[in-house]
């Protein structure tokens, strides 16, 4: 269940049969997943939302496969023969927005010196994908939530209505009930988008994964780059799962494709693997919007500090109890060891 071997990249491994449903063709074709049991109930719910024509809403991290299973959820449905077509809300300057998603006619404002279909009209009959939906603008989104209900659009400069066929699926990594109470989402959007709704688990919560998708990803940059495949040593392994991995697994991704190009030996080594930038090092960095050094974020500690000083902080007040540790953090005690080892935290047995 890692990935399919892909025509234009000779002698990647194909893990499935011509018998097996495009639903999984389509999965393991984009990027790797893993097959912990968190995922493989994702796919299930997949499976099952797949069959049926309701607006789908992913939620997730950054980097932890929402296109990806929108792209299953697709070629897992009667609609796989017809368009898929994913968007970035947030990439798409906001002056154009109308005419990307309803198309506009010769002449409606200045520049449209053609007819143009939107993106509803290129997914007519298929699935429209709408990554990160929370940055969508709100007048935007009104104007969407009409197309759900009446199933049509208006092309700009157009006085006539044209029907479309399009399942909606949405993905964001935003917590859409905050934006809802600042007023920058619509409530009844979001319910008509939430029909269903699938969450993906980040990286870091399930580390049994990693390995998997370590060896796919440098079977494939190995592959790449025509140098001999290259083993991960353990401690490389071991290293990898105890980091946290802030972007998922597009960063586990990018930090294998820099080990693959830098190791000087056949296989990947513990020191080959960079831990992976904090979300707070941006800010940390002390550089400011004006280009000039900040003092003020220089001193600033990143999450992670934050994160390490309170496990330390809850360990000292209860004796070093991981149990009542874990509870108070809200976490088990197996994520609370990993922690542990994460920050490197010294410990001592419970009083």
């Amino acid at each position: 269940m890692v990935f399919e071997q892909d025509l234009s990249r000779p002698g990647l491994v194909q893990v499935h049969g011509k018998a097996q449903s495009p639903l999984f063709r389509a999965a393991n074709s984009v990027t790797v997943l893993g097959g912990s049991s968190k995922i493989r109930e994702v796919m299930d719910q997949v499976r099952r939302v797949a069959q049926t024509s309701s607006s789908v809403l992913i939620l997730g991290e950054s980097g932890t496969g929402k296109e990806l299973i929108a792209r299953a959820i697709h070629d897992g449905s009667a609609r796989r023969d017809c368009p898929f077509v994913p968007v970035n809300c947030s990439a798409l300057p906001e002056h154009l927005l109308e005419s990307e998603f309803f198309g506009h006619k010769r002449g409606a404002f200045t520049g449209a010196d053609e007819n143009r279909l939107g993106l509803f009209e290129e997914a007519d009959g298929g699935t429209l994908f709408l990554d990160e939906i929370g940055d969508m603008p709100v007048f935007l989104q009104s104007k969407l939530l009409r197309v759900l209900q009446d199933k049509k659009i208006r092309p700009l400069g157009d006085n006539s209505l044209r029907a479309v066929n399009v399942r909606i699926v949405a993905a964001t990594h935003q917590n859409l009930g905050d934006l809802i109470q600042k007023r920058l989402f619509r409530t009844d959007l979001y319910y008509r988008l939430a029909v269903v709704t699938l969450t993906l688990p980040p990286l870091r919560e399930r580390p049994e994964d990693i390995r998997e998708i370590a060896e796919a990803f440098v079977q494939r940059y190995c592959q790449e780059q025509g140098i001999p495949l290259k083993v991960i040593r353990a401690r490389a392994l071991e290293k990898m799962t105890h980091l946290p991995w802030y972007g998922n697994v597009r960063e586990l991704q990018n930090t294998l494709e820099r080990a693959v190009i830098f190791s000087t030996t056949r296989s990947i080594e513990e020191n080959d693997i960079e831990a992976p930038r904090t979300r707070g090092t941006v800010a940390h960095s002390g550089v400011d919007s004006t280009g000039g050094a900040s003092e003020l974020f220089q001193e600033l500690p990143t999450l992670r500090d934050l994160e390490k000083a309170y496990i330390e902080h809850v360990l000292q007040v209860s004796g070093h109890a991981k149990e009542k540790t874990a509870r108070v953090l809200g976490m088990d005690r197996k994520t609370l060891y990993r922690k542990i080892l994460e920050f490197g935290i010294r410990e001592r047995e419970s009083g």
